[in-house]
């Protein structure tokens, strides 16, 4: 199974992990579902779950601007849904890949295979979104008969894609229309373009400045600030252990505590 395609076939349903409550566990995930819950009907969205829970999503494709996606319903064919964003032009792509290069704690996550926080600032300071923020951002559509926004169908596959982000965070930005592959060699190209703050030239040697003291280091004192090392950060980058606590990885377990002793050297400050 390709990592765009879930349940392809239709021989069995895609079934969200979570029986009850909320569905989505990483930050990524949640964001994307807590924008749709801001602005989608609460009670489609309520059906959308049950449908999710039951197996009646199958097909399930990341595609660039699109999602698409089969429902079983109460017809005897299946629904057809899918899920449209606005694309975001080559010229902002490339300007979001000098950004996300430029600094070098992003780029390490992403090149570790997580989502940083900070990527949605990126974003929005070159004036994109990562997520739909609002209904008019989220163009959806099924040929069932209903014509809520969403149907009960469409919500199921806005939910099962939210778990699909848990799994692999770099379908956010495929569906954006940056596959995993192009925006990681786009990351690496621009660190290599990317000057060394630390790259100071040499003062040039003259007869009349062979007895003045050198400049020596107060040159750096120029050099741009480093990006901040985002809370619990090398638990991001770091290769997990074979661990498990009651189910839960041993990142996850030290998470808290990591941000507790951040927040606390941040207030004694």
């Amino acid at each position: 199974m390709d990592d765009d395609v879930r349940g392809a076939g239709g021989v069995e349903g895609i079934r969200a992990r979570t029986k009850r409550g909320s569905i989505g566990t990483e930050w990524w995930s949640r964001r994307f579902i807590d924008l749709v819950e801001s602005f989608a009907d609460k009670g489609r969205l309520q059906r959308g779950r049950t449908y999710a829970r039951k197996g009646s999503v199958f097909d399930l494709r990341v595609e660039p601007y699109e999602v698409t996606a089969k429902v079983h319903g109460s017809a005897p064919e299946p629904y057809e849904v899918a899920l449209g964003i606005d694309a975001i032009d080559e010229a902002d792509w490339r300007a979001v890949e000098r950004e996300l290069a430029s600094r070098a704690v992003f780029r390490a996550r992403l090149l570790a295979g997580e989502m940083p926080p900070e990527i949605e600032w990126v974003f929005a300071e070159l004036g994109l979104a990562l997520f739909p923020g609002s209904a008019s951002d989220l163009h959806l559509m099924c040929d069932c008969p209903d014509w809520g926004d969403p149907c009960k169908h469409a919500a199921a596959v806005l939910y099962l894609l939210a778990e699909a982000f848990d799994d692999d965070p770099f379908l956010i930005l495929r569906w954006n229309g940056r596959g995993r592959d192009r925006l990681l060699a786009g990351l690496r190209r621009g660190a290599a373009a990317a000057p060394d703050p630390l790259d100071v030239a040499d003062e040039p040697l003259t007869a009349a400045g062979f007895w003045t003291p050198p400049s020596g280091l107060a040159r750096l004192r120029d050099r741009p600030p480093a990006p901040p090392v985002p809370h619990g950060f090398v638990l991001q980058v770091a290769a997990p252990p074979p661990i498990k606590i009651r189910r839960r990885s041993l990142p996850d377990v030290l998470a808290p505590a990591y941000e507790a002793l951040a927040t606390q050297d941040d207030t004694s400050d």
